[in-house]
């Protein structure tokens, strides 16, 4: 019972209509309403502290002739002083940027200063009005009549406060009039009364009115400003929050933090388990996360699987790693998803305003830069920005512009690495692969700039420029000889890339069978969910498909039932450990009689000794690559490779 009283006062002195019968709204909610009433109150407050001031010398004027003349002096100036230093607060509050959520507490100061502020009104009609004059009388009914006006008006929006404003003043009228002994002063104390009520109902029709209008503008907001998945603020609403908080640095000194956090096995999640699941894996984090913040901070979702936070008013740097902390912590447990358990895990890039940036552009460069280097590290990380990080992004930057100019600068090449057929002992096929030679910095492995291409869209052009050049080599080799082309994930979001293979193809004037496109299980698994109607469109173009890395997914057997694949390549991963753990060689083993009993050649990928070649001849391997057989050659190092006389001799049992 007592902690029903206890929640039902405070509700009531923070100005929240449930307390009135009005509607309910959570604390978020509430937050946002209260700061909507905090300014508008604010932007009242020095036109009606100036009158308040001047109302006070008004009465020290009128008083100047009565006996308590002096005691009236010292009200006045008293009460005109803390109306000029709460107007001039009001002032510089109203000039930092409208905060969007204000506290239960800074409602309860709000409604304790109105009850002040109209005790002392309420004190001069008990203190003065008996031994004023008739004209000090006069102005003393105006003052109060103009005061209760005035306080119901600027508390319009705040129930609560209007009543704690012009409630003294009714007690003070109420007590003047009932010690007068006239009867005229009874119907003066009944309009009081009528007076009073008609203000208060105006008050609660204009707030509940003003509630109303303000719940259905954050309704219509919210479907701008949230994400429609997690229901946290979206990009858009995380900007705004990160420029009013840029406003407060720049107005007030106000410091802060950016957290930019990214998901560490979201992909993962996806692959194995379909959108759905990654979908409430993504409302489960979004709720865990939310939980971790301040009450007036709000995380929001800035991407698929990256979140932001802009935590304000931060007075040192261990806050942010606090709340950073937490965010980690929230992944401990699993999450259980469809009667499963997963095993989630994040990591968080921290910059710090103004010590890392002043500029929207800058914190959310070095934020990023921050998280990439948390990202490189194990699940989980937390890093502060560092002035490596931000010349690690310049170089990353750099390195991005230099891949924009390589194709036409001619500096991508391609090497082939041969595919040996162990039954005929001849090579029937190489795999074409990408590489750039950097005019400044060399050769750059593909591990660097293959993930800035799929990141930055370069991706499709290169990969379009691979396509033709390797259908360019192919043209000039015997036509029993095959060409297979790595595709990533990425590519599949371009709607021309069957015409662009389609047209290398007959610039070439190489028959169609005998380009091979290599995909990875976890890419057919991946969001991007057109990649099965591109491979069979592609199927249907008579190119044939291979699954390569085949083992390392999660769901190979089902997509080996669904796409017709020309062949499947054991992982290098299984095949360089066969023939020492017999778990990996029964692996290989059945993958081969797998692939069999389904009409679908197999390579053996990473082959680098004579016992391994000879153990995959004794099972039945179709084809073998790896340093063993050859490792990637220049398109003129390939004629020797495919002289057939060379190939009996070197790769004869």
């Amino acid at each position: 019972m007592r902690s029903r009283l206890t929640s039902y006062l405070t509700k009531l002195f923070a100005g929240d209509l449930a307390a009135f019968g009005g509607p309910a709204t959570d604390d978020a909610v509430a937050g946002h309403i209260r700061a909507e009433q905090m300014s508008l109150v604010l932007g009242y407050s020095v036109g009606i502290m100036l009158a308040n001031a001047c109302n006070a010398a008004v009465l020290a004027i009128a008083l100047w002739d009565s006996p308590d003349w002096k005691f009236a002096v010292v009200w006045a100036i008293a009460v005109a002083g803390a109306a000029i230093l709460f107007g001039v607060q009001s002032h510089s509050a109203r000039r930092i940027t409208k905060p969007q959520f204000v506290s239960r507490r800074a409602m309860h100061r709000l409604v304790r200063n109105a009850f002040i502020l109209g005790s002392a009104w309420g004190i001069v009609p008990v203190a003065f009005f008996a031994n004023a004059s008739t004209g000090g009388q006069l102005v003393i009914t105006c003052l109060c009549a103009g005061m209760l006006a005035g306080g119901a008006f600027a508390f319009a929006t705040i129930p609560i406060a209007a009543i704690a404003f012009t409630t003294p003043l009714f007690l003070g009228i109420g007590i003047c009039l009932g010690s007068g002994g006239d009867p005229a002063y009874l119907l003066m104390a009944v309009l009081v009364v009528v007076y009073g009520g008609v203000l208060l109902r105006g008050v609660f029709v204009n707030s509940f009115t003003f509630i109303r209008r303000i719940m259905q503008q954050l309704e219509a907001e919210r479907s701008v400003r949230q994400d429609p998945l997690t229901h946290l603020p979206n990009r858009f609403a995380f900007n705004e929050t990160l420029d009013a908080a840029l406003k407060r640095l720049a107005l007030s000194g106000e410091e802060f933090a950016v957290l930019l956090l990214d998901l560490d096995r979201f992909k993962e999640v996806n692959d194995k388990f379909g959108h759905p699941a990654g979908d409430e894996f993504l409302v489960q984090v979004a709720s865990r996360l939310q939980r971790c913040t301040r009450a007036a901070e709000h995380v929001a979702r800035i991407g698929g699987d990256e979140f932001a936070l802009v935590m304000a008013n931060l007075t040192r740097a261990e806050d942010a790693l606090e709340i950073a902390e937490r965010f980690v912590a929230a992944f401990a447990e699993p999450f259980l998803i469809e009667g499963r358990e997963i095993i989630g895990g994040t990591s968080v890039g921290i910059v710090l305003a103004p010590r890392d940036g002043d500029t929207q552009l800058n914190l959310l460069k070095h934020a990023d830069a921050a998280l990439y280097r948390a990202k490189k590290a194990e699940p989980g990380t937390i890093c502060f920005f560092e002035a490596a990080d931000d010349k690690s992004a310049r170089d990353r930057k750099a390195l991005q512009a230099d891949l924009e100019l390589a194709v036409a600068r001619d500096e991508l090449f391609l090497v082939f690495q041969p595919f040996l057929n162990l039954r005929e002992n001849r090579i029937t096929g190489f795999e074409a692969l990408l590489r750039w030679m950097h005019p400044v910095r060399g050769l750059v492995p593909p591990s660097e700039f293959i993930p800035i291409a799929e990141e930055t869209g370069l991706i499709h052009e290169i990969g379009e420029w691979v396509i033709r050049r390797a259908c360019a080599t192919l043209a000039e080799w015997p036509v029993d000889i095959r060409v297979a082309v790595n595709f990533s994930a990425a590519q599949f979001h371009n709607t021309g890339i069957l015409q662009a293979i389609v047209q290398a193809l007959a610039e070439a004037n190489v028959a169609p069978h005998r380009l091979e496109i290599e995909i990875t299980e976890s890419m057919l698994l991946s969001k991007y969910g057109s990649a099965s109607s591109i491979l069979n469109a592609l199927l249907q173009l008579g190119i044939t498909v291979a699954l390569d890395d085949f083992g390392t997914g999660f769901s190979s057997l089902t997509y080996l039932r669904k796409l017709p694949f020309s062949r499947i390549k054991i992982d290098q991963s299984f095949i360089s450990d066969m023939l020492a753990q017999p778990d990996c060689a029964a692996i290989v083993k059945s993958v081969i009689a797998l692939a069999r009993d389904l009409n679908i050649g197999v390579v053996a990928e990473g082959v680098e000794t004579v016992d391994q070649l000879e153990y995959l001849r004794q099972t039945n391997c179709d084809e073998v690559q790896g340093y063993l057989i050859s490792r990637p050659a220049s398109a003129e190092q390939i004629l020797a490779l495919l002289d057939p006389k060379k190939q009996r001799a070197t790769y004869a049992a």
